[in-house]
């Protein structure tokens, strides 16, 4: 009996790491945050008009090793508190792939965004199409004059 409570202490334990880890490897995709490496960057600016807003989803992270690791941690664990001998090690082994599995997908569902596809008329009258997530539920709308900030393959909307 003491085991199944040591067993489901670790898995506790290993939860919220990964839960703690998770939220600080998200990168906002916001037209506001910039990464490190953007910082005291040139970018080049153009003012626009909104023409049009859709709302859209931006897929979560499945290149993360936090939601899988995680999930195969606790898996294994809990699958060798399952049986004896060679099949408790069996068991392990299917707990950690099947826990690697889940962790994955629940990180994705956690890490998705909402985002939103702007359609802008430059200046120039050249019309392009970016997305970009949605911060505090502030979408644009037509009619709205933005910035349109460029740096290298990096393009951001902003007021």
């Amino acid at each position: 009996m003491a085991r199944r409570g040591q067993t489901r202490f670790m898995i506790f334990t290993v939860l919220a790491a990964a839960l703690a880890l998770g939220g600080c490897a998200q990168q906002s995709l916001t037209g506001d945050a910039y990464s490190r490496s953007e910082a005291r960057q040139v970018q080049r600016v153009q003012y626009a008009v909104v023409e049009s807003v859709r709302p859209v989803v931006i897929e979560g992270r499945t290149d993360g090793v936090v939601g899988g690791g995680a999930g195969a941690v606790v898996g294994g664990i809990a699958g060798s508190g399952v049986g004896s001998g060679s099949g408790s090690r069996i068991a392990t082994v299917l707990g950690a792939v099947a826990g690697g599995i889940i962790g994955q997908r629940v990180e994705e569902s956690t890490s998705r965004r909402q985002g939103q596809e702007i359609t802008l008329r430059l200046d120039n009258g050249e019309l392009i199409s970016l997305v970009q997530e949605v911060q505090d539920q502030s979408f644009f709308r037509p009619g709205d004059r933005v910035r349109v900030l460029r740096n290298g393959g990096n393009v951001r909307v902003t007021y």
